[in-house]
């Protein structure tokens, strides 16, 4: 069975089971639609906070951008984890306690405002519209290899699936289809890993064999990786490069901004009681674990591949001939992915060979961070069927994410916007319907944005972790620890950090991601050296000051929500959904 049919079989197999998951557990009420009947078991909703974590940027592209950033790209790692533990305690039994259906809810409760419930809609609609370009890109990227067609095609066929189940079933289906995903993604991710360490050290274990001698020199894989990337011109991937400042900005950012997203923090109103919120949230780091441990022994395994691929007989040696290239039945990989645009070889020279070296003008060989997972297995030449997993992985944790992040702009719209500002006697059946109408118009938005993202995969999804450690964490942290935040500075701390952070991300990005209307690039950025990436950290200290002052200098919230915010912090009884 050729490579084609069998990427077929598998994918189809999987979606298959997505969308019959999605109609078995189709939403009936706003209840099962938002929350999914708040009845999901803490182990099964930390599946599914796996699943939903584990986007396109974790699964595609992370490990792209730890292979060719080596030890800088380490903080997506740090941030990433590290703000699930700030999640579990600091937000998530906090949020589930007070029994609402989304954040911007919580928040126009807790400031006794419709106007914050509105600044926090427009906030998070910001936020996961930028994140979901993100995972669109990656959807374009997984269909247009697998499928054989361009990534803009890719990227249709993926909105459609999204839109087939997540409209259909809402936060229900969502759910159990993510537990399905999980499963999906974690044994397309693990299992080829296993099969490169062993080829390359030995070791069947990836994060022990990414520390273990390699075969082909008898020194640490490690060392052998610098030793490669360094005979070819490019920066060291054991050593820092970027500034201390930046990286410690970036990783704040990057756990804040986790812990304020809308699409993950709404996971944790689905559970039956607070102390499965807190539950859940555990399972979810164990779940999430398994996959962020290996992901750095892949990108180290892929990058030896890579280069070993184009020097097979060292680096000191010549390099790949273009003839292979064209006939090599083993360099099969090299001419598919080149179908996409996502790989190019271009002979500059002259010379017949293919240059893979550090400076720019010579290098004659182009990669996309994002293949990298996705064309690992083929580099190694695995068995067709764990080419064929992978693709089914890669498009699970894509459409995943991308159906939680559409759930949430969804239910921002319909149950905060429509019935919360504009239409509070709207019937159940209208509000269902507005929410799917809503989700299908995020999703037409979503791929048209993802056809010209502002950078890779992962570090589009930063850029929305930024907005939203700038705008929501702030307002959620005080919200439940802080009774003299009151309506005033609630708004004006959300809008202070949402417009710097936003403004200071086009600034680098363009206006509104439109290409070429950028004033700086991140490699010369207009603070210090603070990239886009990095700035939601110091947009969310400006949200707290500005909050804190505003507050200051205003009256006190009225005594009746001093108390509620006692109440929510009193680890005893859980409250019941409301407003619906």
């Amino acid at each position: 069975m050729d490579q084609y049919t069998l990427n077929l079989l598998v994918v189809g197999a999987t979606f298959a089971l997505y969308i019959g998951i999605a109609i078995w557990a189709r939403a009936g009420s706003t209840a099962e639609f938002y929350a999914a009947g708040r009845g999901v078991h803490p182990v099964l909703n930390g599946m599914a906070t796996g699943a939903d974590w584990m986007s396109a940027a974790s699964f595609i592209s992370m490990a792209g951008l730890i292979a060719f950033g080596g030890y800088d790209s380490s903080a997506y790692l740090m941030g990433w984890t590290g703000g699930y533990v700030l999640l579990a305690m600091l937000l998530a039994p906090y949020l589930r306690k007070f029994g609402k259906f989304t954040v911007p809810e919580f928040i126009g409760d807790r400031f006794y405002s419709k106007a914050a419930r509105l600044v926090a809609v427009i906030c998070l609609i910001i936020a996961s519209i930028t994140y979901v370009i993100g995972q669109m890109t990656g959807v374009g990227v997984a269909f247009s290899r697998f499928l054989e067609v361009s990534s803009s095609t890719g990227l249709y066929i993926g909105a459609a699936i999204v839109f087939a189940y997540a409209v259909l079933g809402g936060m229900k289906g969502i759910t159990y289809t993510q537990v399905a995903q999980y499963v999906v993604l974690i044994f397309a991710y693990t299992i080829p890993a296993i099969f490169i360490s062993l080829q390359l050290t030995g070791n069947p274990i990836p994060p022990l064999g990414l520390f273990a001698d390699a075969k082909s020199t008898g020194e640490p894989l490690l060392v052998t990786l610098e030793g490669l990337v360094t005979d070819l011109g490019f920066k060291s991937y054991l050593t820092q490069e970027d500034t201390t400042l930046n990286i410690f900005l970036f990783t704040v950012a990057l756990m804040i901004g986790t812990a304020g997203l809308p699409h993950v923090i709404v996971r944790f109103f689905t559970v039956p009681r607070v102390a499965d919120a807190r539950s859940s949230a555990g399972w979810a780091l164990v779940f999430i674990a398994l996959l962020y441990l290996v992901a750095p022994a892949v990108g180290a395994m892929a990058r030896v591949n890579l280069i070993t691929t184009f020097y097979p007989n060292g680096t000191g040696a010549d390099a790949l001939a273009l003839a292979d290239i064209e006939t090599k039945s083993e360099l099969d990989w090299v001419r598919n992915w080149q179908k996409t645009g996502l790989l190019t070889v271009e002979d500059k020279n002259g010379d017949g060979l293919i240059q893979y070296v550090g400076d720019k003008d010579a290098n004659e060989l182009t990669v996309n961070n994002d293949i990298i997972v996705l064309a690992n297995p083929e580099i190694a030449n695995l068995p067709g069927w764990v080419i064929a997993l992978v693709a089914a992985g890669g498009l699970a944790a894509a459409l995943s994410t991308a159906a939680g992040l559409l759930m949430a702009i969804s239910s921002a719209v319909s149950h905060d916007l429509i019935k919360g500002q504009l239409n509070p006697n709207i019937s159940e059946k209208g509000e269902l319907l507005a929410a799917r109408i809503s989700m299908g118009i995020a999703i037409a938005v979503a791929t048209y944005l993802g056809l010209n993202p502002p950078g890779f995969a992962a570090q589009t999804v930063a850029l929305a972790f930024g907005i939203a450690a700038a705008s929501i964490f702030p307002a959620l942290m005080m919200g439940i620890f802080s009774k003299r935040v009151n309506d005033k500075g609630a708004i004006a701390g959300m809008l202070a950090g949402l417009i710097v952070t936003t403004v200071y991300i086009f600034l680098h990005k363009g206006w509104f991601f439109v290409p070429d209307t950028n004033s700086f690039t991140d490699a010369d950025p207009l603070l210090l050296s603070i990239k886009s990436t990095s700035f939601g950290a110091v947009g969310a200290l400006i949200n707290f000051v500005v909050a804190y002052v505003v507050s200051s200098v205003t009256e006190e919230p009225p005594v009746e929500v001093q108390e509620l915010v006692e109440s929510i912090r009193v680890p005893k009884g859980a409250g019941v959904a409301t407003g619906h």
